[in-house]
C-alpha cells in the first residue's frame, strides 16, 4: 500500500483505508473568480496523478473536490464590474473546466458548492453554539479556538506562534475573544449576498464551507484531505478545529503539495507573479507541465519558467518519437517484476521523481533494441512505459493523419493569429477543442494533435 508524508504527523506513513480496497479523497478546489494560475495548475495534476495511480493499483477512488462559489474575492469582483456574484462565479468556473479538460485532468466524481450546502452549514453553526465552542458577535458568530483541543497541531504550532498573521485575522471583529478565533458566519454588509439564518441574514465562513462538504459526502474518519501548501494554515487548521469542536473524526491522513516558484520567489498574486495557466497550455503541449510537475516531488518547490518547460517539451518530444518508431511492433504485455519496481518505487511517499526516471530508462533500453534489431526488448519496453504513462496520465502523441477540414481550422486560426483576431483566433481553437483536437502555436506556425 501507499505510503504517504502525513502533515498532521509530519511522517511518511502508509494510507490506511476505512473500508479496503477503497479511498477517499477529499481535494480543496478553487475560489471561482478569475482564470486559474499555474499554482492552481500544481494541486490538481498532482492529485490528479495520485488519482490515477490508485486506480491504476486496484483501488476505487470516490474523489470530491468542491467549488468555493460565494467568497470576498467573488464579491469584490462583481461589484467591481457592477455584476452578479452568481454570474462571476458561474462565467470563471466554466473558464476552470474548460482549463481542466486542456489539461486532461479528470472530473470529480462529486463537485460540490458552497452555495449548496448554506442550511447544512448553518447546522453546524447551529451546533458549535449549543455547545457553546462558538459566541455570537455583533459582526458575526467565531469560533473559540481556545476550548479546541490541540488547536494548531497541523500547522505544528502552538496557538501563540499563530497570531502572528494568517487569513481571516485580517479582518477581526472588535469583540473577538481571542486573536486566533475565526468566523463561522458572518452577518452580512448592505448589497452583500444572504442567507437567512437563526441569527441574522449572513454568509458561511469558508472555512465552515470545506468541512461540512467534506464530511456530508465522504462521512467521518474519510482517509485523505489534500490541498497545496498554502491551505494548511489557516484552512486547513480551521477545518479540523471545526471537527473536533463538533466532536467528529476528521481526516484520516493529511496530504500538501509544495509551492510553485517563478524567478526563485513564491508564486502570489498579491506580488503579482502569476501565470494565467490558460495561456500556458495555449504556449506549451499540456502535457508539458504535467510531466514537469510529475518530475518534481509533490512536497518540493518547483520552478516554472520558460526553460523549465522547454526542458519538459523536450523530454515528451522523446517520447512521442519512441512510440511513434515502435508504431509496427507487437503488442506484448509488460514485465510483471518491472512494474513491481515502479509501483514500489512510486508508493514510498508517491515518487513520481523515481517513476519518470524508470518511464525515460524504458525509452533509452527500447532505442537501444530497436537500433540493434531486437524488436522482442523493444516491444517488451514500450509495454513497460506504456503502462507508466497510463498510471500517470500521460499519452503519447502518435502524430495522427490531420484531417483536411481540420486542418483548414489551423490555418485559418494562424492567419487570425497574424492579424491579431484574437477573438477568431480564439473561438477557432475552442472549436477544435470540441472537435477533439488541441491545437499548439509557435512562431508562426501551429500543429494540432488528438486529445
Amino acid at each position: 500500500m501507499i505510503s504517504l508524508f502525513d502533515t498532521l504527523s509530519s511522517t511518511v506513513k502508509p494510507l490506511e483505508l476505512r473500508e479496503p480496497g477503497k479511498v477517499s479523497v477529499y481535494v480543496c478546489g478553487p475560489t471561482v473568480y478569475d482564470a486559474p494560475h499555474i499554482g492552481h495548475g500544481r494541486f490538481v495534476l498532482v492529485y490528479d496523478a495520485l488519482r490515477r495511480y490508485l486506480t491504476w493499483c486496484g483501488l476505487e477512488v470516490d474523489f470530491v473536490s468542491n467549488i468555493t462559489d460565494i467568497d470576498d474575492k467573488i464579491i469584490n469582483r462583481a461589484q467591481a464590474e457592477d455584476s452578479d456574484i452568481f454570474a462571476v462565479a458561474k462565467e470563471w468556473e466554466a473558464v476552470w473546466w474548460k482549463t481542466m479538460d486542456r489539461l486532461n485532468v479528470k472530473r470529480p466524481d462529486h463537485t460540490p458548492h458552497a452555495t449548496e450546502y448554506v442550511a447544512e452549514m448553518i447546522e453546524l453553526v447551529q451546533e458549535l453554539l449549543d455547545s457553546e465552542g462558538a459566541y455570537l458577535t455583533d459582526d458575526g458568530i467565531y469560533l473559540s479556538v481556545a476550548d479546541v483541543e490541540r488547536y494548531g497541531e497541523l500547522a505544528n504550532q502552538s496557538i501563540e506562534e499563530l497570531v502572528e498573521g494568517a487569513g481571516d485575522r485580517a479582518v477581526v471583529g472588535v469583540q473577538k475573544q481571542h486573536p486566533a478565533d475565526f468566523v463561522l458566519w458572518k452577518f452580512s454588509k448592505p448589497s452583500e449576498p444572504s442567507w437567512p439564518s437563526p441569527w441574522g441574514e449572513g454568509r458561511p465562513g469558508w472555512h465552515t464551507e470545506c468541512v461540512v462538504m467534506s464530511l456530508d459526502i465522504l462521512g467521518e474518519g474519510f482517509d485523505l484531505h489534500t490541498g497545496g501548501l498554502d491551505l494548511r494554515f489557516p484552512h486547513h487548521e480551521n477545518e479540523l478545529a471545526q471537527a473536533k469542536a463538533a466532536g467528529k473524526e476528521f481526516a484520516t491522513h493529511w496530504m500538501h503539495n509544495g509551492f510553485v516558484e517563478m524567478g526563485g520567489e513564491k508564486m502570489s498574486k498579491s506580488i503579482g507573479n502569476t501565470l494565467n495557466l490558460l495561456e500556458l497550455t495555449e504556449k506549451y503541449d499540456p502535457r508539458a507541465y504535467r510531466l514537469l510537475i510529475l518530475q518534481t516531488h509533490y512536497r518540493s518547490p518547483i520552478e516554472v519558467t520558460d526553460d523549465t518547460l522547454n526542458a519538459a517539451s523536450t523530454a515528451l518530444e522523446r517520447l512521442d518519437a519512441f512510440v511513434r518508431r515502435c508504431a509496427d511492433l507487437e503488442k506484448v504485455s509488460a514485465d510483471d517484476q518491472f512494474m513491481d519496481l515502479f509501483r514500489s518505487a512510486v508508493d514510498n511517499d508517491f515518487d513520481t521523481v523515481a517513476g519518470t526516471e524508470l518511464a525515460f530508462n524504458e525509452i533509452r533500453s527500447g532505442n537501444a533494441a530497436i537500433d540493434s534489431s531486437n524488436l522482442e526488448a523493444a516491444a517488451l519496453h514500450l509495454a513497460n512505459l506504456s503502462e507508466i504513462m497510463n498510471a500517470f496520465g500521460i499519452d503519447a502523441s502518435e502524430l495522427d493523419e490531420v484531417p483536411s477540414e481540420i486542418q483548414a481550422l489551423v490555418e485559418k486560426r494562424v492567419q487570425a493569429r497574424a492579424d491579431k483576431d484574437f477573438i477568431t483566433s480564439d473561438a477557432i481553437r475552442d472549436q477544435l477543442t470540441e472537435l477533439g483536437w488541441i491545437i499548439e502555436d509557435s512562431d508562426g506556425t501551429a500543429k494540432v494533435r488528438r486529445m
